[in-house]
């Protein structure tokens, strides 16, 4: 039976959007959910969950402060930068897009740069040019812009300390406009913990996108169109996963972003002990239920929006009717949701 949108919503009170993370980050709940049986357990429960020589995928992207204000003459602008592309220019959200023309040039407030309009795309996105080197841009951005927290996070005025609450542990590549949030839970300890398990550790990159937060607003889900994000598997992290898979060994993502890159490089591997071949691209893989997982066994993530390509995609690894279960379970149990919430461990549904 086809699913509608409306299949993926669910009441959620606003008192369970979390607006700041717990502390420490490893003490956050974590809801197992394994072959239909729900679990209520902690995040510091990881390494008891997994077994010597499962392989744990993290996605090393690093938020950036990504929120500009600008002007043109008298017109406020403000800019969201969304990708970097392959030419030095960035592919951006404008809000008051109406107010530029190809060819325009805004002035950045707050530092001594300017953007250049270089082409209009419906829906309020354009290209820009900052006609300066990397590392202007960047010190640039850190002298002006914002940091872009997801809209359900309130803030009267950004706080100091979300610089360092929306980052993971394993942020090093900068490039993302939105956290890997399931990595958010991850403390030093927790690794050493981990690492003493015999759990191994592939890293790998996906710059989470402005799209992350996009609503599907088509009824039919198969309808909404995905937006691209830049995204790297190089060949020591491929390598680590290949063994693992040669040797029937588990593959835990930490994340909605960690799975969509392993499953854009493997959507030409049919043999789930083949090779995963290396991949550096763009992708906007679009995971419905019914989709055929061909890298992942396993799935740490938050809990997500209703109506979202991510609680799709959840449903897609897990379940669409188990997904049902555990979302009313942790709405009924008090769990916090969104990027600040607790997490939860899915096993794949028929590896479950």
């Amino acid at each position: 039976m086809a699913l509608s949108t409306a299949d993926f919503d669910f009441e959620l009170p606003e008192a369970l959007i979390a607006q700041a993370p717990i502390r420490p980050r490893d003490a956050a709940r974590m809801l197992v959910v394994r072959g239909g049986t729900l679990e209520d357990r902690g995040v510091r429960d990881l390494p008891s969950l997994l077994q010597p020589g499962d392989v744990m995928v993290v996605n090393d992207t690093r938020v950036i402060p990504a929120r500009l204000r600008a002007r043109r003459g008298e017109a406020r602008i403000e800019i969201m930068l969304n990708r970097a592309e392959g030419d030095g220019s960035w592919h951006a959200l404008i809000r008051n897009a109406r107010r530029l023309r190809v060819g325009d040039e805004v002035a950045i407030e707050g530092a001594d740069l300017t953007a250049r309009v270089l082409e209009k795309f419906e829906g309020g996105s354009a290209r820009l040019d900052f006609g300066a080197d990397p590392a202007r841009l960047e010190a640039a951005l850190e002298q002006a812009g914002e940091l872009p927290l997801p809209p359900y996070i309130q803030r009267e005025a950004p706080r100091g300390e979300d610089r360092a609450d929306y980052q993971t542990v394993f942020a090093a590549r900068p490039g993302a406009v939105a956290a890997p949030t399931a990595s958010l839970h991850f403390t030093p300890e927790l690794l050493a913990a981990l690492d003493a398990r015999g759990v191994e550790r592939a890293t790998v990159t996906l710059h989470v996108g402005a799209g992350t937060f996009l609503p599907v607003r088509e009824e039919d889900p198969s309808r909404h169109v995905m937006h691209h994000e830049w995204c790297e598997l190089g060949a020591e992290a491929a390598a680590t996963i290949n063994r693992a898979r040669a040797e029937g060994r588990r593959v835990l993502c930490c994340g909605t972003t960690a799975l969509r890159l392993l499953e854009t490089a493997a959507r030409d591997v049919h043999d789930r002990t083949a090779p995963i071949p290396v991949f550096s691209g763009l992708t906007n893989i679009y995971i419905l239920p019914g989709f055929p997982f061909r890298a992942a066994d396993m799935l740490m993530t938050n809990f997500h929006l209703p109506r979202s390509t991510l609680l799709m995609l959840v449903s897609a690894f897990a379940g669409v009717g188990t997904m049902r279960r555990a979302y009313a379970h942790a709405v009924a149990e008090g769990y916090r949701f969104f990027s600040y919430g607790d997490s939860s461990l899915l096993f794949r549904e028929e590896a479950a």
